[in-house]
């Protein structure tokens, strides 16, 4: 990075090249960073530069301990140095190093972000300063979406700002890209990475991959006009060793297992494999014909391909009803803290199962923001659009052992639930022969299969004024800002479904179709074979999947929302003898209006006639005041204070108005299930205490606390319903019946503390020049509870998202353009929220993770090679699991493996 001094002696920074120049050029639609820049910074633009380079790690430290410094709100920063030396897959990596917040993994990559202990629909992800739509059904960000090489900052939000449109509950995580007149010259930057995953081959996926990204800045002219591109490449095998068993576990009667001993209905052994391609592109174009006016306009663009197959042994083990089907027969049980531990279960009949997805994403951006300032006074006036698109294909294909006619037959499987990390099973026969293995009708159907599809579309208008405080009022504020913002969003989802039925007599695999066999030794099940399964079903199989199905309407629906956001926010600067007074007291006002549109089916209607519509929705207002004061005392000592009102939105699957709609057969009372369009937000009260302790721009300790009420929360309840317009023509004897939906019910109180220090060692003795150390620890704290019906977890659920203990430590040395680093993030176990197999939102208890990564390089300084960069970086270096419980450790619900990450590359700079 490069810090330019500007002659009035401010300091300004350039963001890294690499990150910088390609967070630039994803262009599709992004939101203008610069729709929330200070007039301040813009003015430090504006004024001539001249440069002092600093490189390196220290560099990105650096920066970030100045953006920290310099904010009058709790923040927390990365710098595009920090980024683009640590090469993460995505910017969520690097998000989950900094103190509060923490990452779940989904299928091995960390995807969402949890801050301050608050499920990841308390927060919210801005792009450029403006709200991001998200690919999945709700608002959390997918932070995979985002290449790292794209973003050249990050800065998360902890405290609010009346000024800041779309700030979350828990915080507000700001993706920004870089301003190409901020630099001093043309820049160009190219990074270049192959990729291996420990795991090997599975089936017919490679275990290497690629990634590589280009950036390009450059000034033209007389730097009234500078241009940024960037764009960023990945292909990343997908691989994954995995034991899962069927939820819930359940007390349960079975032959031969001991009364009162909790047990699963089925386990599963797979081997998944698949890539994950991205492409991000990003560009800005910002024109400054003179100090008064700047125009920029930003995009963004992302395409996200994922596909793979898991290839698996299942054994159902919950009993079968129905034919002349054997009973299920256990033998040999033992038993540990009251679940079943190791036995044998006869008499079943085991499936060889390929269950594939495909999946793709597109995030488009666009930002246009102008500015003209005048003495005294400056106008901001922003537009933008945000899109996304998810389509997926999820199917299944289902293989029995068979004898020449493709009857079944019966197996015993010895089954060791607590066996080590895997649970393992041992079939009594033979399953690698393809040639016994007959696409059928099994205890599953033949198959089943699904297409979602997700569309969200946010447009945003935003005209903002900034006053410089003249008179009296300059000896306690600096300026004050007005402004209004408009955002029209809406989010549309369907989700056809259907069975994947047998064309024909039962039939094998043609080994045209077949791939190499997957090897699941390590579960004691031996070798299976693997297939193409999107190739079996067109070859045997017919798939028609529909919404038009009684049990599958409700499953389509879409949302809107239409917020009107005004504010104002008085900027404090007062100096009070030795002690500097800085920060900001405001207000905003957010006028909602909520809808959404679906449809019931209604049995008692004419064929052709049973679909009806439903709409629903409400409008609300809310004042959110909020006050920030940062007091800068002598010897770099800071004392910040936070208080503010704070809403989150409710998810947007909750308020849909999707209703399952039926009489009793027997009461002929009504009932139902869906979502709820009259949901208020979330609502708090938060206040946050912090002190910080600067030595300079090297280093620093900070102490903060924080404390939240929240007035209500959202969760899943049963309550009586007003069925008035979904009786007529049934039998129900009253409108009145019970619905089970989300529901605002009480809150309760969230604290915690977080204790961070960064530094050098280099202050402590000059014998560890080079090296440094930063790290964090976390403490939260909640005593609400929530219970979710639909969930196996049952009552007195822990909050989604919350781990008590989090901490970060990286340790790092750099010198002589030799730089290597080690990095560590730990967090305690969580309630995580997942897709399941239905493919819907499922709350499960996630044992805690502890990811280590490891990095080292070597740049050369002078010479033929300046500019080139080497370096070597291992990701996930203790091949960390990811596991999943069902509310005791010893009733597992997941064990997944990844691998660790091995990356080789090299970068150049000019």
């Amino acid at each position: 990075m490069t810090i330019f001094a500007n002659k009035r002696g401010n300091t300004a920074f350039r963001l890294s090249p690499v990150a910088a120049g390609c967070a630039v050029f994803v262009s599709a639609f992004a939101g203008s960073a610069y729709a929330q820049t200070t007039t301040a910074e813009q003015a430090a633009d504006a004024a001539p530069i001249q440069s002092v380079t600093v490189s390196g790690i220290r560099r990105g430290i650096e920066d970030a301990i100045s953006v920290k410094k310099n904010a009058t709100s709790i923040v927390e920063a990365i710098s595009a140095e920090d980024i683009g030396k640590l090469p993460d897959t995505s910017i969520a990596e690097s998000i989950a190093r900094l103190p509060g917040l923490a990452a779940q993994r989904v299928a091995g990559r960390a995807q969402n972000i949890s801050v301050r202990g608050l499920s990841p629909d308390f927060s919210t992800t801005l792009l450029n300063g403006r709200e991001q739509v998200s690919t999945g059904d709700n608002r959390s960000v997918e932070f995979d979406q985002y290449p790292s090489e794209l973003i050249s900052g990050v800065t998360i939000y902890k405290t609010p700002d009346a000024g800041m449109v779309g700030q979350g509950l828990s915080g507000t995580l700001d993706l920004q890209t870089v301003r190409p007149l901020a630099f001093g010259g043309r820049t160009v930057s190219m990074n270049a990475r192959m990729e291996k995953n420990s795991l090997g081959k599975i089936a017919d996926t490679k275990s290497t991959g690629n990634r590589f990204s280009f950036s390009y800045i450059d000034q033209f002219a007389d730097r009234t006009i500078g241009v940024a591109l960037g764009f960023a490449h990945l292909d990343s095998p997908v691989l994954d060793q995995e034991t899962g068993l069927y939820e819930p576990w359940k007390n349960e009667s079975r032959a031969g297992v001991p009364a009162g001993t909790n047990v699963t209905d089925g386990i599963k052994s797979l081997e998944r494999s698949g890539y994950n391609k991205r492409d991000g592109l990003m560009g800005v174009l910002q024109y400054r014909p003179n100090k008064n006016f700047t125009s920029m306009i930003d995009v963004y663009a992302s395409q996200f391909k994922h596909e793979d197959t898991a290839n698996q042994f299942e054994v159902h083990i919950g009993g079968y009803n129905g034919g002349n089907k054997p009973d299920l027969l256990f033998t040999n049980v033992t038993t540990a803290d009251g679940a079943f531990a190791t036995g044998t279960a006869n008499n079943v009949y085991p499936l060889v199962r390929g269950m594939y997805d495909k999946r793709k994403d597109e995030i488009r951006a666009i930002g246009w923001n102008n500015e003209w300032r005048q003495n005294g006074w400056s106008v901001v006036a922003d537009v933008s659009r945000s899109t996304a698109k998810r389509d997926e294909t999820n199917l299944e294909n289902n293989l029995q052992i068979s004898d020449a006619a493709g009857n079944p037959y019966l197996d015993s499987v010895a089954l060791a639930l607590r066996s080590g990390a895997f649970p393992t099973m041992d079939p009594g026969r033979d399953y690698s022969n393809p040639a016994n293995l007959y696409v059928r009708n099994t205890i599953y159907g033949s198959g089943y299969g699904k297409t979602p599809h997700v569309e969200d579309a946010l447009n945003g208008f935003k005209l903002a004024a900034n006053i410089q405080a003249s008179g009296a009022l300059e000896q306690y504020f600096s300026s004050f800002d007005f402004g209004i913002h408009r955002s029209d969003r809406s989010k549309v989802k369907h989700q056809p479904e259907g069975n994947i039925n047998l064309a024909g007599a039962p039939s094998t695999i043609s080994s045209d179709l077949l791939y190499n066999p997957v090897d699941l030794g390590w579960a004691g099940v031996g070798t299976i074979p693997a297939w193409n399964v999107p190739g079996v079903v067109a070859k045997y199989m017919t798939f028609a999947p529909t919404e038009d199905k009684d049990y599958l309407i409700a499953k389509a629906w879409s949302v809107k929302e239409k917020i009107t956001t005004t504010f104002a926010k008085a900027n404090i600067e007062h100096e009070m003898g030795d002690v500097s007074l800085r920060g900001n007291v405001g207000v905003q006002i957010q006028h909602t209006d909520q809808s959404s549109d679906s449809n019931y089916w209604d049995g008692t209607a004419p064929a052709g006639q049973q679909v009806k519509p439903v709409h629903d929705g409400k409008t609300y207002t809310d004042v959110l005041p909020s006050l920030n004061l940062a007091f800068q005392l002598p010897n770099d000592h800071t004392i910040r204070m936070a208080l503010a009102k704070q809403i989150a939105r409710p998810r947007v699957d909750q308020l849909r108005s999707a209703l399952d709609f039926n009489v009793g057969t027997n009461d002929f009372k009504p009932s139902g299930s869906g979502g709820n369009a009259q949901l208020d937000p979330w609502r708090a009260k938060a206040f946050d205490l912090s002190y910080e302790k600067y030595f300079g721009k090297k280093a620093y300790v900070a102490l903060a606390y924080f404390y939240k009420k929240l007035d209500t929360y959202i969760y899943t309840q049963t309550l009586q319903h007003d069925f008035s317009a979904q009786i007529p023509g049934t039998k129900a004897i009253t409108p009145f019946g019970n619905y089970s939906a989300p529901y605002n019910g009480k809150g309760g109180n969230l604290k915690g503390v977080e204790l961070t220090a960064s530094l050098p060692l280099n202050m402590l003795t000059p014998v560890l020049d080079g090296f440094g150390v930063s790290g964090s620890y976390s403490y939260n704290d909640s005593k609400i509870t929530i219970e979710e019906p639909s969930s196996s977890l049952g009552k007195n659920i822990m909050l989604p998202g919350l781990s008590k203990n989090t901490s970060n430590l990286t340790v790092y040395y750099e010198k002589n353009g030799f730089e290597t680093r080690l990095s560590n993030r730990r967090r305690s176990d969580f309630v995580g929220e997942i897709g399941n197999f239905a493919g819907e939102r499922s709350l499960r208890y996630v044992v805690g993770e502890n990811i280590l990564d490891f990095q080292i390089g070597y740049t050369f300084n002078e010479g033929m090679f300046k500019g080139v960069g080497l370096v070597l970086q291992a990701n996930n270096l203790r091949n960390a699991a990811y596991e999943t419980y069902n509310g005791n450790h010893n009733q597992q619900l997941e064990y997944q493996k990844y691998g660790r990450t091995i990356l080789l590359g090299a970068n150049y700079k000019f």
